[in-house]
């Protein structure tokens, strides 16, 4: 299936979306167009108009914030396991529309359709996490140093999370965190990518029906518009206490003091410089599926991407021959087209920074091995690239968000983790070995220092059940599984006097 043979009109219309008019950007329980100006959407795999949505303004951020504290004042109330079931139910409602909404990530994104289907999925699996959430929000109980006393800690709902998402991965993200923040009792407002607004609105409409059957309005609220009229106020806003961004780190460091200056919680995922470690031990074919999955998925337009390939000695010439003709086998295409493995980048811009990119590669001594040229048809379209360079080549420093990998070769696992280390980023690492003592190394408080490391799977793919985020400029955050639901909520410790005279902690006295 290829997108300029299905009709892009009925799928929208599938999805309460109209290719033929302007289209709501704003949603507070009613979809209504925003008064802002005309934001038009298109595919960058042919450049074609998809659709074009009415840009919320400042006073359609008002009234979503209004609403959702509205709102909130009941939601917080409803028992938790009753929320669950209102998110179990839009899980349900993503299931019925999977496959429309994975193809229109893959047509306005340009991610290849099993991606675009694996991204809903993602939020299938987050909506089913949730639900058994609700059950399990537990706190924990302490024994008093007081006699007659009890202590225990509890969870409650914040308020309203702000949700600023990017375009890479337009409607998963915004469910990792959306979704928990519904079962721990909150509302959230989403500020989806400007160049991915159709999805956001189409997951809206999907779940709106759930919404109204259930007698709710304004949990989940969305408002499509420019930093200056709605990211900026929710930066600054003091009745949202958490801003969940995701991003680059660039934008991370904007996000991340204009939310602490007014003493607000921020939770940021922001960019990866990742490496993949491959020893003389390693299994080279899972090394060579993992490396090519990992730095050509997506168009290398992930934040897990792998973009650094470190490989020992012994093995460097053998996987690095076997990776350049992989590459050739790699089909190029419209992202609905079977068989496309690598499909657009996102738009010219990225195109300009992947081309700016290769120039430097070359002028600072890097060795092209192949790939290397944007490819002149319509849409955004780049060959996936593996270049060779030195331990210390400046640029791989650098997170260039697109499909360019760069080869390294490596004497122990000492040098390894020491490269590895080496850059601001820390999201995601991996390392294939066959030895246990270099694994668990790895692991080690001395290994990777990334938020999530892998052995003998890559840096990419992610499942929903670990808790998703990096160190230092990645930004610490934590989303999705395990615990991570701790951020949308508010810890409360409680102590109860149940005896008939009042000791004080720590031995004081005070007698009146």
């Amino acid at each position: 299936m290829s997108d300029h043979k299905i009709d892009v009109k009925a799928l929208l219309a599938r999805l309460g979306v109209d290719a033929d008019a302007q289209n709501p950007g704003f949603y507070d329980g009613r979809f209504e167009n925003g008064e802002g100006g005309e934001l038009v959407s298109c595919s960058p795999g042919d450049g074609a108009r998809l659709a074009s949505v009415a840009q919320a303004t400042r006073a359609d951020y008002e009234r979503a914030i209004e609403t959702g504290l509205s709102t909130f004042e009941r939601w917080r109330t409803e028992p938790a396991p009753a929320r669950g079931e209102v998110v179990r139910q839009m899980g349900e409602a993503l299931r019925e529309h999977k496959d429309d909404l994975g193809a229109l990530v893959a047509l306005e994104m340009g991610k290849v359709l099993s991606e675009g289907l694996g991204e809903v999925q993602e939020m299938i699996d987050i909506a089913d996490f949730a639900v058994g959430l609700s059950r399990q929000l537990y706190g924990l109980t302490m024994h008093s140093e007081r006699p007659n006393h009890r202590m225990y800690e509890q969870w409650h709902p914040i308020g309203t999370v702000g949700i600023i998402s990017a375009f890479n991965f337009p409607v998963a993200v915004w469910s990792w965190n959306a979704f928990l923040a519904f079962v721990c009792g909150d509302v959230c407002l989403w500020k989806p990518s400007e160049k991915t607004p159709l999805t956001a609105l189409a997951v809206c409409r999907v779940l709106d029906g759930v919404l109204e059957r259930n007698g709710w309005r304004g949990i989940s609220n969305l408002v499509i518009g420019d930093v200056d009229q709605v990211g900026e106020p929710m930066l600054d806003d003091r009745r949202v206490p958490l801003v969940s961004a995701t991003g680059s780190c660039r934008m991370g460091k904007i996000v991340g003091p204009r939310v602490a200056a007014r003493l607000g919680r921020s939770l940021l995922e922001l960019g990866g410089n990742n490496a993949l470690i491959v020893m003389d031990d390693a299994d080279l074919d899972l090394a060579l599926v993992a490396t090519a999955f990992g730095a050509v998925g997506t168009a290398g337009q992930r934040c897990t991407t792998t973009r650094r390939l470190l490989v020992q000695k012994g093995v460097a010439a053998q996987l690095t021959e076997r990776l350049v003709a992989s590459y050739a086998s790699i089909k190029i295409g419209p992202p609905l087209e079977a068989g496309v493995l690598c499909g657009p980048l996102i738009d010219q811009d990225a195109v300009q920074t992947y081309t700016d990119a290769i120039a430097r590669i070359r002028a600072d001594g890097g060795e092209i091995l192949c790939g290397g040229n944007a490819l002149d048809r319509p849409g955004c379209y780049v060959e996936p690239t593996i270049a060779r360079v030195p331990t210390d080549f400046a640029l791989a420093k650098d997170e260039t968000f697109a499909p360019i990998l760069y080869v390294m070769e490596i004497d122990d696992l000492d040098d390894a983790i020491r490269i590895q280390n080496d850059v601001p980023q820390g999201l995601s690492s991996a390392i294939f070995t066959d030895s246990v003592r270099t694994a668990e190394r790895f692991l080690s408080a001395a290994g990777s220092d990334c938020g999530i490391a892998n052995v003998n799977i890559g840096t990419s793919g992610a499942e929903i059940g670990g808790a998703f985020g990096g160190e230092k400029e990645t930004g610490g955050g934590r989303e999705a599984g395990s615990d991570a639901w701790k951020a949308y909520m508010r810890r409360q410790t409680c102590t109860i006097n149940w005896g008939t005279d009042l000791p004080l902690a720590q031995g004081v006295e005070f007698d009146v």
